[in-house]
């Protein structure tokens, strides 16, 4: 099976980019100073329990810069660094909708007045979605290549109450529907980890596979500082994965997916600094190395149990 001229036994979202725009696209990280209502508490206190002060977020600007300034700053770095000429808007931290309507506008607009802006990718939740920010986000797709990103971690009510997510698997179904019936590009984070049996893992997998999604960003479970799983892990209440099982576990998640899904992340979570355990996945490309060997030695690859050819 071959994606996008590669030796990748995946759908790589970056090698994807460079088919669709003719170079690498760079994404550029964006804080505007969003929230969450999973941690203001509007929903509940304490927010997702693997999630730390930054919300997630590892690679921003300081949003003391406006956002515009951000993707000036974010282009030119990335220029001079590694010749870059297309970037990508990325609002990553907390929920990037979580804001009025016509604020959101404001910020968006700003995050594309750049020529070499070739599309935008916002992160967010969603129970932080109605249709007036869908038809917002809807109105960008024809000039942008246009994403949003749903934090849905698991299809499994039960592990999104353990994780304190604040909302369950229908609300998520809903908001998904809706989204591509504006024709709106989705990417869906899922966790592997979360206390779930392999049986229970596939089934995200799965039901992923049914509903099509375009984009799928897969981490593992991980104690970063300041978070309550990372009291969890100091009082010996939880385990983690080793790398050998989350390859393992990666490798039967995409042999589920559809050759049409991109995949966006398989392997780094969190920074160094901030990282408590496990420690193996500080080293993004060992990991990346592992399941591109794994998929080899099993002679499989992404949608190979849909039984593509």
């Amino acid at each position: 099976m071959n994606f996008n001229g590669t030796d990748k036994r995946y759908n790589q979202f970056s090698a994807n980019l460079k088919n669709r725009f003719g170079a690498k696209v760079y994404k550029i990280t964006i804080d505007a100073g969003f929230s969450c209502p999973n941690r203001d508490g509007t929903i509940s206190t304490g927010g997702c329990i693997f999630c730390d002060e930054s919300g997630s977020f590892s690679q921003a600007h300081s949003n003391i810069l406006s956002v515009s300034q951000q993707v000036s700053v974010g282009a030119e770095t990335l220029s001079k660094r590694f010749k870059a000429e297309k970037f990508m808007s990325y609002f990553q931290a907390y929920s990037n909708t979580y804001k009025p309507v016509n604020e959101l506008k404001e910020i968006y607009d700003a995050s594309l007045n750049h020529k070499d802006i070739v599309g935008i990718s916002i992160g967010t939740r969603p129970d932080c979605v109605d249709e007036d920010k869908l038809k917002l986000i809807s109105s960008y797709k024809d000039d942008y290549y246009t994403w949003l990103e749903y934090g849905l971690q698991s299809v499994h009510d039960k592990t999104l109450k353990k994780i304190n997510r604040g909302h369950d698997y229908d609300t998520f179904l809903r908001v998904y529907n809706r989204t591509k019936e504006y024709g709106i590009n989705v990417c869906v984070h899922v966790i592997l980890g979360l206390w779930e049996t392999h049986d229970e893992m596939m089934q995200t997998a799965q039901k992923l596979a049914e509903l099509g999604v375009d984009g799928v960003k897969i981490h593992m479970l991980c104690a970063l500082e300041g978070t309550k799983l990372a009291q969890m892990y100091h009082q010996g209440k939880i385990n983690f994965m080793s790398e050998d099982e989350y390859v393992n576990t990666v490798c039967d998640f995409l042999e589920y997916l559809p050759a049409e899904t991109t995949i966006h992340r398989l392997a780094g979570n969190g920074l160094k600094r901030e990282l408590i355990a496990p420690r193996w996945i500080g080293k993004k490309l060992d990991t990346l190395n592992k399941i591109d060997r794994e998929f080899i030695k099993r002679d499989t690859y992404q949608g190979y149990k849909l039984g593509l050819k």
